[in-house]
């Protein structure tokens, strides 16, 4: 994770360095270029690069978190159905080492949770659903970490959009008061840098408000299944471990 973030903050430096040169350069060859991408393109130049560039590192340091927590969460995904149905083969027989070592084996928040109460099986169903519940907590924590960046760039990216704006109107009216006159074109001109900030930072925190949620739904889904194989694990116990003991 760690490794990932430090590669796109040096890719944010760099594009941030080299956006002078380059949209200087770009925004000939998008002025006179048709597409979607162009478009978009010619519009992020005219922004004016210094705080579009702040604009496109919230999006990609954002990006980055979005996409190590969704990889993330998808090898976290585990067929509860299946393991809980061969947890039940080994305690049915009284094999708890093998149980153990099932979901020691099985990759996943569910599985980890699992094998935390089965390790304090001998102790007791109250030490099995505390082990449960505290164990859980610590996964949960895992599951969500990431997410505080996520949402600090939601809210920071229309932030920085709604201050290039209100710059951007200080320098139109600098032009006005420069020039000394208030003709349509320089008036026109400001108010249109301005509000592309705000425009690209509304896009950018609608994009990651989207994955955001995404990333929630799958928590709240893994979090629901491991709920329920706790359960399940504990009435496994009292079926073929406590019940004969």
């Amino acid at each position: 994770m760690r490794k990932l973030v430090g590669l796109i903050a040096v890719f944010v430096l760099t594009v941030v360095l080299l956006s002078p040169a380059l949209m200087a350069q770009d925004a000939t060859e998008a002025a006179t270029s048709g597409g979607g991408f162009q478009i978009i393109k010619k519009y992020f130049i005219d922004g004016g690069w210094v705080f579009m560039s702040f604009v496109l590192a919230a999006l990609i340091l954002g990006l980055a978190f979005a996409i190590e927590r969704i990889i993330t969460l998808s090898l976290a995904s585990t067929n509860t159905d299946k393991l809980m149905e061969k947890l039940d083969e080994h305690l049915r027989t009284g094999d708890m080492d093998g149980a153990m070592e099932l979901t020691k084996a099985t990759p996943g928040p569910t599985a980890s949770v699992l094998y935390e109460g089965l390790r304090h099986a001998d102790q007791g169903p109250e030490a099995v659903e505390k082990a449960i519940v505290s164990y859980g907590s610590v996964q949960m924590g895992l599951l969500e970490r990431g997410l505080v960046w996520i949402a600090l760039f939601i809210a920071l990216a229309p932030m920085l959009g709604f201050m290039g704006t209100v710059i951007g109107m200080i320098q139109a009216f600098d032009n006005i008061e420069a020039s000394g006159d208030l003709s349509p074109s320089v008036v026109a001109g400001g108010i249109k840098v301005a509000l592309l900030t705000t425009v690209f930072g509304l896009i950018v925190a609608i994009i990651l408000q989207i994955l955001y949620n995404y990333i929630v739904s799958k928590i709240d889904g893994i979090t629901q299944r491991m709920e329920e194989a706790s359960f399940g694990l504990v009435d496994l116990l009292y079926k073929h471990k406590y019940k004969k003991a």
